[in-house]
Order: C-alpha cells, then sequence, then structure tokens
C-alpha cells in the first residue's frame, strides 16, 4: 500500500545483501544521499534543554523586566559631567555676584540653593518628558540621562550669565569691550 501512495518509495529503500552467518552486513557511515538510521539503540539521553536568554524585545505585550537600582543610578551618572560642568560656572558666576554685591552672604546663598534645586527639577522634569516620549511613545530604551543633563547644564549656563548680567563692573568691562 505504501508503494502505490508513494512511488518513490521503492527507489530509496536498500535492501541489504543477505549473509550466511546470520551477521548484519557492515554499512559504511558515509554513503552519501543514505541517512544512517539506527533502529537497534534507542536515544538513552534527553534532549539538552537550553534557558531563554532575554535579549531585550521579549515578546509584544510583556512588560519590561525590572532592572536593579545600581542599573538605574549609573544611568543617571552617564552624561552628569554636563550639569556638573554647568554647576560649576553658576557656582563661579555666582560668586563674582554675591562677593561684588558686598554685605552679608546670607540671602545670595540662598538664592544660589534655590536656583540649584529649580535645575534639579529641571532635570527631573526632563527624565520624565523623556520617559513619557521616548519609552512610552516610541518604543525606544534611554542608556543614558545624557539629554537631561545637557538641559539642566544650559540652564545653569543661562542662570550663570544672569548672575553676571546683575554684576555692575561686569557689565561696564563687557560694554568697554564691545564699544
Amino acid at each position: 500500500m505504501a508503494d502505490q501512495t508513494q512511488p518513490w518509495a521503492e527507489r530509496t529503500v536498500e535492501v541489504p545483501p543477505q549473509s550466511d552467518a546470520g551477521i548484519p552486513p557492515q554499512r559504511d557511515p558515509y554513503r552519501r544521499g543514505v541517512a544512517s538510521v539506527c533502529a537497534h539503540a534507542p536515544r538513552t539521553e534527553p534532549f539538552p534543554v537550553v534557558d531563554h536568554e532575554p535579549t531585550g524585545t521579549g515578546w509584544p505585550g510583556q512588560p519590561a523586566p525590572r532592572r536593579p537600582l545600581s542599573w538605574h543610578v549609573a544611568q543617571l551618572k552617564r552624561g552628569g559631567e554636563w550639569s556638573a560642568a554647568g554647576a560649576l560656572f553658576a557656582f563661579v558666576c555666582w560668586g563674582i555676584w554675591a562677593i561684588s554685591g558686598g554685605g552679608d552672604l546670607v540671602g545670595p546663598f540662598l538664592i544660589f540653593i534655590v536656583s540649584l534645586l529649580v535645575g534639579a527639577g529641571l532635570f527631573a522634569l526632563a527624565r520624565l518628558l523623556g520617559r513619557l516620549v521616548l519609552e512610552r511613545q516610541l518604543g525606544r530604551v534611554r542608556r543614558s540621562a545624557r539629554g537631561a543633563h545637557l538641559v539642566t547644564a544650559v540652564f545653569l549656563a543661562g542662570l550663570g550669565i544672569a548672575y553676571l548680567q546683575q554684576t555692575q563692573w561686569i557689565v561696564d568691562a563687557w560694554n568697554w569691550l564691545t564699544n
């Protein structure tokens, strides 16, 4: 019956030559076009089990894996040199402004602290907007905080320039150089 439904079966079946000693003939294991089939010894060892390695893409609709706190802290540190440079520039400009004003430094110090807190709030707002736009809307993974640090650095540099614009001798020197 198999010959009627599969006419090609006759051409691929090999019939071993008859042996008088009852010993099966030796087969050449490397014959082209012939699969080696071992019906005598069934497979005793199980197939190896391979663990799933996440590649970052995951299944559609599956929530992203939770990352440890150290990963988030490392992500926030990337790009921190921008914020540090902006804060240093703002501090130097604030120092020039505060010392040039004379008098007590408590008021100008509180102004500087509030200004740094506004910069930190701007950093948090930039991170929140990046999370909403880049991660949720566009489906991208943020690997650093460079954009938020850059926004904060621009704000702090502008703050430093504003401090210098309130210092009379800096304004006079700038006017003298430009005229």
